[in-house]
């Protein structure tokens, strides 16, 4: 009888380790799998644009700080971007605001119309590039500059444009110190070429 009792005493304390070990492992679970609903960008947003219901989606992710929750939406929309915000990335409280915070102070962007061939074809935000005037229609670039000309302007790709028609200019938009926008935008015929590693300097 004692016998049958301890037996009976380790199946019970088997099955509670059991319980014990599942009720763990749902709840280890539900924490690692813990999802929020917050704000993503669907498309690219330039910096003092207002934010409308259509910039905007809900996405779950894992728990996180420092973004929207869907929650807020309402506090967002009607607000200006501050910063140029991208297409796919989660929406942060500071990138919205009553005032664009972007470009920075000292420096200016710079619109220019680039035709064909005055580019590499994978021009993409956030390159640095130098700028520098061109041959009428343009001369074909690579992604180096081997020399820069005293006419150069130096900066970062803030934003670029498709043609709007086959064979026309692509609108390249560069971030450059305020003292040269004036210079660049000025170019004739402007040629973006994406620097080095080494040309990489200013601003």
């Amino acid at each position: 009888m004692g016998g049958r009792r301890r037996r009976l005493g380790w199946v019970w304390a088997g099955l509670g380790a059991v319980v014990v070990s599942a009720v763990g492992f749902t709840l280890v679970a539900q924490a690692v799998g813990e999802r929020d609903r917050v704000l993503v960008l669907v498309r690219d947003v330039p910096a003092g644009q207002v934010l409308k219901p259509g910039d905007l989606r809900a996405v779950e992710v894992a728990a996180d700080t420092g973004v929207v929750p869907v929650a807020d939406r309402d506090s967002v929309l009607g607000r200006q971007a501050r910063v140029p915000l991208v297409a796919g990335s989660l929406l942060a409280p500071g990138q919205v605001g009553a005032s664009a915070a972007f470009p920075p102070q000292g420096l200016s962007q710079v619109a220019l119309a680039v035709e064909s061939g005055g580019a590499p074809p994978d021009l993409a935000r956030g390159e640095r590039v130098a700028v520098l005037p061109g041959p009428a229609g343009g001369a074909a670039v690579g992604n180096e500059a081997e020399e820069k000309p005293a006419s150069a302007v130096v900066g970062t790709v803030a934003g670029v444009r498709a043609p709007e028609a086959a064979g026309g200019p692509r609108v390249v938009t560069v971030l450059v110190e305020t003292a040269a926008a004036r210079r660049a935008a000025q170019l004739e015929h402007p040629r973006v070429v994406v620097l080095s590693a080494e040309g990489r300097d200013a601003p």
